[in-house]
């Protein structure tokens, strides 16, 4: 079993698009082993929420732990936009990072990766995650 850490560098480029001032983006992780069939959970995390910011800097690092191998394995990320008041927040985008074939090991590696944008385009065209990403087997 292993460990995969992310940190959260930064998002950039976001559009203003929040009727009442910028949007208030927050990131949620979900890591899955995607199989054929029986896809494998490996928990979901969340950051915090960054108020008013189209370039939000976290510099946030969560773990996954249990992981057996990078076999496929993806990162889904989702970013949201916080509301306030009744109603849900927004989705504003999306992407998946597949790690298998990103020769991940304990020294972090870099990744930047375009966010697709959702309901009718809250992103900039060159909105952009900014990550780090390692994984670490168990020594037994």
């Amino acid at each position: 079993m292993g460990i995969l850490t992310v940190f959260l560098d930064k998002l950039t480029n976001l559009r203003d698009e929040d009727g009442f001032g910028r949007s208030d983006p927050y990131v949620k992780f979900h890591l899955e082993q995607d199989n054929m069939v029986f896809d494998k959970n490996y928990g979901r995390q969340t950051s915090s929420t960054k108020n008013n910011r189209l370039n939000p800097v976290y510099g946030e690092t969560f773990t996954f732990g249990g992981v057996p191998t990078m076999n496929n394995m993806v990162l889904h990320i989702r970013v949201w936009d916080s509301d306030i008041g009744i109603g849900t927040d927004d989705k504003l985008g999306e992407c998946t990072v597949k790690l298998e074939n990103m020769g991940l090991s304990e020294e972090p590696k870099e990744h930047v990766q375009k966010i697709d944008e959702k309901n009718g385009g809250w992103f900039s065209k060159d909105a952009r995650i900014h990550l780090q990403l390692s994984y670490k087997e168990d020594e037994e």
